[in-house]
């Protein structure tokens, strides 16, 4: 049985645990959280997982393998120096030591080469899809996100994601404002009264699933004409 843990890290990122005896991270950008979570825990770091090259994502994976010898898994087309063995689409990340594989899968735009982790229905999907929205595109065009955006839908519907920040109150806004008409128990104000109850206990939005991004998120439903 896997535990998927949050670290806060920053103003609103989250390091993704995947704790199962042992522990791999995903997106580590500041150290700190995951040396105190592994200590708190009384955990080993088996391997990382990085999906782009910002920063707030990878910025702490120097540090955390320094005196640990761990994979660390990231996008074949980035420039991340700290990556060792680099993956992309049509690659497995095996993690026996947690009991999970991973199918690695190419997802740009929000970087050029920005790639997903999907596997034991979880998502570890970095920055290119959020709860309720996507990521900016720092590289490229509209026409490669919407082709990536359209991959995550297809997968299964009860899909866990796990992205890389808790954005999820602010794109709801954005979610009302360009389908206002969308206000049924399951349209994105229904979601936004529970989402604010969480966060005002201190709690993540997230994971959120794939059928309810599709219920709720504007940019996978962007093939569906105004109603």
């Amino acid at each position: 049985m896997i535990d998927v843990v949050p670290l806060r890290a920053f103003k609103d990122n989250y390091i993704w645990t995947l704790q199962a005896g042992e522990c791999v991270v995903a997106d580590p950008g500041d150290p700190a959280p995951v040396f105190d979570s592994l200590t708190r825990e009384r955990l080993t770091l088996t391997a990382i997982l990085a999906t782009h090259p910002h920063a707030d994502h990878v910025g702490g994976v120097a540090e955390l393998t320094r005196d640990l010898n761990v994979p660390v898994f990231g996008p074949r087309g980035e420039p991340i120096s700290t990556v060792a063995p680099p993956v992309s689409s049509g690659d497995r990340v095996d993690l026996p030591r947690i009991g999970v594989s991973f199918a690695a899968l190419d997802i740009p735009r929000h970087t050029r080469g920005h790639v997903i982790y999907y596997g034991a229905n979880l998502l570890a999907c970095g920055d290119t899809l959020f709860a309720c929205g996507c990521g900016r595109l720092f590289e490229g065009t509209p026409e490669p996100m919407h082709a990536s955006l359209a991959k995550l839908a297809a997968l299964r519907d009860n899909t866990l994601i796990y992205c890389g920040h808790e954005y999820t109150l602010a794109n709801i806004g954005f979610a009302k404002m360009v389908e206002p008409q969308r206000c049924g128990v399951r349209g994105p104000r229904a979601r936004e009264r529970a989402n604010t109850a969480r966060r005002a206990e201190g709690r993540p939005t997230l994971p959120s699933t794939i059928a309810r991004e599709k219920a709720t998120n504007p940019f996978l439903r962007a093939h569906e004409p105004p109603r």
